[in-house]
């Protein structure tokens, strides 16, 4: 299995304890998604997130729909939390977000994601194709929808 690593950091103008409670809540997750995922949390009513809590998504990649199950593994409120998928359309999903101070007004988050496609050489010669780059354009869209929620 051959796992691939994208990592995004970015600096917010915001103490960390506030932007982890921005990630904390994971049907934020829906504002700073693009809309052409059609990404929606399904998982009923309020999500209590501690390791074991188990959130479910529903999306679309490439008109295709997407049902999607992860689960929180590690819990370390205002410095880090990794969500992993259990069932969903990659062979690996393991997502690290990081959340550091800078100075006393501002945090650096960083995310880091090692994942791996499914089905051997065609799952590399998807990623190639799209995955790699939808991952980039999703992180990147992201990036841009906290940087403004958090202005």
């Amino acid at each position: 299995m051959k796992v691939h690593v994208l990592e995004r950091s970015q600096r917010l103008p915001r103490p960390p304890g506030e932007v982890f409670a921005f990630f904390a809540d994971a049907h934020n997750l829906e504002a700073i998604t693009p809309a052409w995922l059609r990404f929606r949390i399904v998982t009923p009513g309020r999500i209590t997130m501690v390791p074991g809590a188990l959130i479910e998504y529903r999306l679309r990649l490439h008109g295709l729909p997407v049902r999607w199950l992860t689960r929180i593994e590690d819990w370390e409120p205002g410095r880090r939390f990794v969500d992993a998928q259990v069932k969903g359309p990659y062979r690996l999903w393991h997502h690290t977000h990081t959340f550091e101070p800078d100075g006393e007004h501002a945090t650096i988050v960083h995310d880091e994601v090692r994942y791996a496609l499914p089905l051997g050489p065609l799952g590399e010669l998807a990623r190639r194709a799209f995955v790699a780059h939808d991952l980039a354009r999703i992180f990147d869209y992201r990036l841009a929808s906290v940087s403004k929620v958090m202005a």
